[in-house]
């Protein structure tokens, strides 16, 4: 039985990096990772989203014939999540939704700790969608380019880490969520650096990918 990660964006090392992250979390579980090369480099706002669904789309058809158990679209917006639902025969998440579940199958709040401003309205919206409005503090943007947590992962470490500090201090919620599959390598250092939980969408979603 095997699983599918499939990284909607053309980066390569990121997909590796998602795939480290979720091997890890799930010991014993065969994953596999794609990447989609026809995506763009990187899935920042509503027109990147738009750009990277058709040839996504095209790799969930992919999977299916190949026999995948599960697949995980690999990026936080839930980039064509209802749309790779409603094609595939096996169970398909994304890992936005695989985090937020995971908070609020414990009963915590959250804020998102996400990239830049041009994503925060879609993931307020997906969150709206869910139906967890009720546990949202905030979503708040680190003003870090995707790209930059692969070219300059020490200052996107802290950058995110300052981010995640004003949340933790100041939106009243039991946890925080890093709101894009880039950050799943700092989730380690981000957990021994606060008190408060912190939960990652790759690692969430091979969890709940399994139960499926």
């Amino acid at each position: 039985m095997a699983y599918l990660i499939i990284n909607p964006n053309s980066t390569a090392a990121m997909t590796e990096a998602m795939l480290e992250v979720a091997r890890a979390a799930v010991p014993g579980v065969t994953l596999e990772g794609w990447t989609s090369a026809g995506g763009p480099p990187a899935i920042q706002g509503h027109a990147d989203g738009l750009k990277a669904a058709p040839p996504l789309l095209e790799l969930i058809d992919k999977a299916g014939a190949e026999g995948f158990e599960g697949i995980i679209i690999a990026c936080f917006d839930d980039t064509a999540l209802e749309q790779a639902q409603a094609r595939a025969a096996v169970p398909v998440i994304g890992i936005g939704q695989a985090a937020y579940h995971a908070a609020a199958l414990r009963g915590w709040s959250f804020s998102v700790v996400t990239t830049l401003p041009i994503s925060v309205p879609i993931l307020e919206e997906n969150i709206i969608r869910y139906g967890f409005e009720h546990l949202l503090g905030k979503v708040r943007a680190s003003d870090v380019p995707v790209l930059a947590l692969e070219e300059d992962p020490e200052a996107a470490t802290e950058a995110v880490a300052a981010e995640t500090a004003r949340a933790m201090a100041g939106d009243g919620v039991d946890c925080v969520i890093l709101g894009c599959a880039g950050m799943a390598k700092l989730t380690a250092h981000l957990r021994a650096r606060f008190d408060k939980p912190v939960i990652d969408g790759v690692e969430s979603a091979a969890r709940l990918i399994t139960a499926l």
